[in-house]
């Protein structure tokens, strides 16, 4: 009686086979690694929108508290606090004002409702170009000055704003509250806010636009006891 002979693999079977095993070792690494990635770049698209959505709410409710005061010092030189709305159109525009909008943080602390804001674009620290956010808890004899400046959201590729003038009814891309050539002592009816931030390679900008309503577009007279 014979014994079966038993057939061993050969070297070149053995090393198919470790080849075979090894490419599939890859395209399963391959396929969960795109996965993550697809998964980290679509978090970071959403946070880019929540940051722009954030950073819109947040001027639409500063904005559309803006206010200019009818109180003038005659004496030009006793002028220590100075309300105005100024939009300065540039390749990204800025915005300096007044507001109503200032919440107070610290108990029994000397401030009001009243601060001077500024929205402009400026070169981060990252090297990219930021939406900033200027705010000065009194307001002085300089609106456009002063205060601290903090980052609203990084990255942006486009701030712009416009203003609707309710006396022609038009949209305008700039306002000067202060001049007689500008639209002295007079506020926007709404004002256009566009915004566009970078989401990446391969990602189109995330894109957002509103109109704030403003609700008093004229110099309010405070009441004196």
């Amino acid at each position: 009686m014979t014994r079966p002979r038993l057939r061993a693999f050969t070297l070149i079977e053995v090393l198919l086979a470790i080849s075979v095993v090894a490419l599939l070792g890859v395209l399963i690494y391959s396929a969960f690694e795109g996965m993550s990635r697809a998964r980290t770049n679509m978090t970071s698209v959403a946070s880019r929108h929540q940051a722009g959505r954030q950073a819109l709410a947040r001027m639409t409710r500063e904005i559309s508290s803006a206010f200019l005061s009818a109180h003038k010092n005659f004496d030009a030189l006793q002028n220590v606090r100075e309300t105005g709305f100024f939009g300065r159109d540039q390749r990204h525009d800025r915005l300096d004002f007044t507001t109503f909008s200032h919440v107070r943080l610290a108990a029994n602390s000397h401030e009001s409702d009243q601060a001077e804001l500024s929205y402009f674009v400026a070169r981060g620290e990252h090297g990219t170009l930021d939406l900033v956010r200027r705010v000065s808890r009194f307001i002085d004899a300089e609106p456009r000055r002063g205060g601290v400046v903090e980052v609203m959201v990084e990255d942006v590729e486009k701030f712009e704003l416009q203003y609707l003038d309710a006396i022609t009814n038009e949209w305008v891309d700039s306002w000067d509250s202060s001049q007689v050539t500008g639209q002295l002592a007079r506020l926007p009816a709404q004002v256009r806010i566009t915004l566009k931030l970078h989401t990446g390679k391969n990602h189109r900008p995330a894109e957002f636009e509103t109109k704030v309503p403003i609700a008093v577009t004229f110099p309010i007279a405070f009441g004196t006891d």
